[in-house]
């Protein structure tokens, strides 16, 4: 009998201590995520500076803004957006993935309005295109790399977004090459449509421009996703930059660690910051942005803030 008092009292003692856990588990889960709602907030600018001008040349400061998943209401984004202006770039590059929700063109145009009187260049992603579906997120942990399935019933108007773009003196670079002219440097520029759905297409570098061949020039190339098909196409035809987005960085980090996945075929330790691409002997800085949003069916970010890169380009040594 006294056995079995024993064992009734083990087991309300183990269910006591499970529920604790239990309880303390949800606990920890409901902090995590607040702070991970929190963090979507926590904006901030990250500097780069890369020798890659040809000597003499005056340097040019690139904005670099990627995965703005704008959705109407977002007021504290699109005023920060908005101050980037102070920053005074000379170009702005972006990546693509600017909307999450088919009614978020007014407020992005309102967010880059004051930065759309910089000249500048851009590429799609798939949230340019198609809104973003609730997923399962261990999806993403998957090593499956088939086109994600799109629906024409989650088309955004993209094409409304392009025309304001393109009207502002932003040039399309999806699977073009195109030349311009930057405080006295010829930029060469190439670029591909979102890799992560397969539009891709490598256009090569210009064959002409309004100014010599010979004259002081850097090339620039853009992606969405940052497949490495797409980077070894980029550094074997010799980029002197890559600029990508989509990773988001990772979205959630463990610090100390870094990303837990890339969403592509890119390391994860490549998933955000300036890192160089190697292939067949050459060596190219790869910008690749940790992103200023999110899907708006995973609102948070952990040891990943929301990001803008202002790159500035100097002269070689």
């Amino acid at each position: 009998m006294a056995d079995q008092k024993n064992f009734a009292s083990h087991l309300g003692h183990a269910a006591g201590t499970a529920a604790l856990l239990a309880t303390g588990a949800v606990a920890l889960g409901g902090i995590a995520l607040g702070y991970g709602l929190y963090e979507t907030q926590k904006f901030a600018v990250r500097r780069e500076t890369l020798k890659v001008l040809p000597r003499g040349a005056a340097d040019i400061r690139v904005l670099h803004l990627s995965d703005i998943h704008m959705v109407p209401g977002q007021q504290l984004k699109t005023q920060w957006i908005r101050n980037l202006a102070k920053l005074n770039p000379d170009y702005i590059i972006n990546t693509g993935d600017n909307l999450s929700h088919r009614d978020g063109i007014p407020a992005l145009l309102q967010a880059l309005e004051p930065l759309m009187h910089i000249p500048g260049a851009f590429v799609p992603g798939s949230n340019c295109y198609f809104a973003p579906r609730a997923k399962n997120p261990m999806r993403y942990f998957k090593r499956n790399r088939a086109v994600p399935h799109l629906s024409h019933r989650d088309a955004l108007p993209f094409e409304e977004m392009h025309r304001a773009f393109g009207a502002a003196g932003w040039v399309n670079m999806s699977n073009r090459a195109y030349s311009t002219v930057l405080n006295g440097i010829r930029l060469d520029l190439t670029g591909v449509d979102d890799p992560h759905i397969a539009r891709d297409h490598f256009a090569g570098w210009p064959k002409g421009s309004s100014t010599s061949n010979s004259a002081p020039h850097v090339r620039i190339a853009l992606t969405h996703a940052p497949y490495q098909r797409v980077l070894d196409q980029f550094t074997a035809s010799k980029a002197d930059v890559i600029f990508a987005g989509h990773t988001h960085g990772g979205q959630v980090c463990i610090p100390g660690y870094g990303a837990l996945v890339s969403n592509c075929d890119l390391p994860t330790w490549r998933a955000r910051g300036l890192t160089y691409w190697e292939h067949e002997g050459n060596s190219v800085p790869l910008n690749v942005s940790a992103g200023l949003g999110n899907s708006r069916f995973a609102p948070f970010r952990i040891a990943c803030p929301p990001e803008a890169i202002l790159v500035t380009l100097t002269a070689r040594d």
